[in-house]
């Protein structure tokens, strides 16, 4: 995601693959559901016919242990692989989705019951394999009640059929308040950090990756572009099927859905081979069009430093909308029209950054929210890098302006590594983005520039695909480094003072005294989608 800082003027978690979502599919294409236990089982301390202790069934837990997000994602289960076939009745960019969502999923614990993350509209009927399952909706929870106990280990697969979900207007005052919004031209899908599930059933935490199919049926004539790689149109009486498959792992809040008056643009493909394609409105092409063109070069740019780009395919979804951010949904972009209004040292730094978290936030997912550092300090890192080297004047004067304001930012945001909560502008505050930064620079400055490149692209490649922690990182840096640099990282992400800066012993910190900062701190905690107003350049510029 790309928010503006003024000054830039421009825990651990679980390893889940998010599994290989083809096979999934075709191994659950009978989705046999375990039959039902025995009496030992029931009882909980009977041997099973296998001579050890048959698990007894209970229900999954309604959150995936993430601190920021006590109910997000779900336990007891991990997602393989969603088919989303999605109707959109008509052309009208306010049109609901009538959905369909297939499941794959395997259990990790002997299941009585089972949570999906889904705040949409209604629910028409849940089945487990073929059969129909009692489900009851509980806040944003959708409790399913499987026919049969499902043993841990089985593959299963959940048919949510007939979700609806309804778009909403977007407003950069109401900060990622519309995950489905409408525009003049059609709708599109912003569900970072915590909002995919208000769209479609989920597993909604980037810590459980999956892969991803979408059959997008709409009126003839209407455009229809998701994530991932087209497979195929289908016209017959009036109706246009769109197919796509997003065979690499993907957190649902990156899932992007286009539908409306859009013109897809090919571009010429980067050097390595990635088939680029940019989603414009159709009323906007002409301006729009020659903009764009330079994100295959900023593919090839980007490839020369961190590495093979993780995905076959990428380009860029423009709206006519006031969303109030940039969002690096997985292959396709998603940004404002307003951001392109001037030349393209304006828009072009903002193009990197969402770039760059296709490697750093995409293909490597945060294993919590609180290490959402690693996307937003290293997207920021090769903003700043695609004017000028880490070694520029103005690249080393820009992390002295942020390490002078070190102590400030910790005290109103927390630090790096430890955002106050999960509301929106807690958890995407200056000091992710900028004090992540920094944090990278000052572990260049302790391990050197070549170390400093081969921890970043040993930490795209060993975790490509996969969700990974802050410790992860901190493990990774010290072998490639060869630096037991455990003790140093921690300090730069959790300490409540900001560090001595390696090899700029005359850099200082400015003192902490604030008052109007410690009231911004506490109207973040508060609700900060309602304080845009008051929190204003203090805290974040959007454009």
């Amino acid at each position: 995601m790309f928010l503006r800082d003024p000054l830039l003027g421009v825990v651990q978690g679980v390893h889940r693959t998010g599994g290989a979502g083809l096979l999934a599919a075709a191994m659950l294409s009978a989705c046999v559901v375990t039959e039902p236990p025995g009496d030992g089982a029931r009882l909980g301390g009977e041997a099973s016919s296998l001579g050890g202790p048959v698990e007894k069934p209970r229900p999954g837990a309604p959150g995936i242990g993430d601190p920021l997000f006590p109910t997000l994602g779900n336990g007891g289960y991990e997602v393989l692989h969603y088919e989303l076939e999605l109707r959109y009745e008509t052309a009208a960019p306010t049109q609901p989705i009538d959905g369909t969502a297939r499941i794959f999923a395997q259990a990790t614990q002997a299941l009585s019951q089972l949570d999906l993350d889904f705040a949409g509209d209604s629910v028409g009927d849940v089945r487990i394999g073929d059969a129909a399952a009692g489900f009851v909706r509980d806040g944003e929870e959708l409790v399913i009640a499987p026919p049969q106990a499902i043993a841990r280990g089985e593959l299963f697969m959940i048919t949510v059929a007939h979700f609806v979900a309804t778009p909403k207007v977007p407003s950069a005052q109401r900060f990622l308040g519309a995950p489905f919004f409408s525009t003049l031209d059609g709708s599109g899908w912003a569900g970072q950090p915590s909002n995919a599930h208000r769209i479609f059933p989920s597993n909604d935490h980037p810590s459980d990756k999956a892969t991803f199919s979408f059959r997008i049926d709409v009126p003839e004539g209407t455009t229809a572009v998701a994530s991932g790689v087209a497979t195929g149109v289908e016209t017959a009486a009036g109706r246009s099927v769109y197919s796509f498959e997003q065979r690499t792992p993907m957190a649902t809040e990156l899932a992007q859905v286009a539908v409306g008056a859009y013109t897809v643009v090919p571009r010429a493909s980067s050097n390595s081979g990635v088939i680029v394609r940019d989603v414009i409105p159709t009323r906007l092409l002409a301006t729009l069009e020659p903009k764009l063109a330079i994100v295959t070069d900023q593919l090839n740019w980007l490839e020369d430093r961190v590495g093979g780009y993780p995905f076959p395919t990428y380009g860029t979804f423009v709206v006519e909308a006031s969303l109030g951010f940039a969002l690096e949904s997985q292959t396709l972009s998603l940004y404002q029209s307003s951001y392109f209004a001037g030349a393209p040292s304006t828009y072009d730094t903002l193009m990197v950054h969402e770039l760059a978290h296709q490697w750093f936030g995409d293909s490597v997912a945060p294993a919590q929210w609180a290490d959402v550092w690693l996307n937003e300090g290293h997207a920021t890192w090769y903003e700043l890098t695609y004017r000028g080297g880490p070694d520029a004047a103005q690249f080393v004067n820009t992390m002295h302006s942020l390490y002078a304001r070190g102590d400030q930012y910790r005290a109103q945001f927390g630090p790096v590594a430890t955002p106050p909560s999960g509301s929106p502008f807690a958890l995407f505050n200056s000091n992710v983005y900028g004090g992540g930064c920094l944090t990278l620079f000052a572990l260049r400055q302790q391990i050197g520039d070549a170390a400093f490149q081969q921890v970043e692209r040993a930490w795209v490649s060993r975790f490509r695909g996969l969700s990974a922690s802050t410790a992860d990182f901190i493990a990774l840096a010290s072998e490639v480094s060869q630096q037991d640099l455990t003790a140093f990282l921690t300090e730069w992400l959790y300490g409540s003072v900001t560090p001595a800066m390696p090899g700029h012993p005359e850099w200082t910190v400015n003192s902490v005294a604030l008052a109007s900062e410690a009231a911004d701190a506490a109207a973040i905690s508060a609700d900060p989608m309602e304080n845009t107003a008051a929190l204003g350049e203090s805290l974040l510029l959007r454009r």
